[in-house]
C-alpha cells in the first residue's frame, strides 16, 4: 500500500494509516474505485481512510484523519448486524 501526501494532511502518522487498514472494523466501496476504511490507530483512536484501487490491483490511501462522527451510524450498523 502507498500512502498519498494528502493522506498526511491531518497529522495521521504513515505507521498509524497502516495499523488502521490492517485492523479495519469496516470496509466500504465508495464512488470512483475509492474504499473507504475505519480502524483504531496504534492508540485505539478510530481513524477514516480512503484509498484509491489501482488498475494494477494495489491501492493508495489519499485521505486519513480521525473518525468523523458522520460515520458512527456505519459502525453502529455493523453492530446491529452482528448481533
Amino acid at each position: 500500500m502507498d500512502i498519498y501526501g494528502s493522506a498526511r494532511k491531518h497529522g495521521v502518522s504513515d505507521e498509524d494509516i497502516e495499523h488502521a487498514v490492517d485492523n479495519a472494523i469496516l470496509v466500504a466501496d465508495a464512488d470512483d474505485d475509492k474504499v473507504l476504511c475505519l480502524g483504531p490507530d496504534r492508540a485505539g483512536n478510530l481513524l477514516e481512510i480512503v484509498s484509491v484501487l489501482r488498475s494494477d490491483g494495489t491501492e493508495i490511501v489519499i485521505h486519513a484523519m480521525r473518525m468523523r462522527r458522520s460515520f458512527e451510524p456505519l459502525l453502529r450498523e455493523l453492530g446491529d448486524a452482528n448481533d
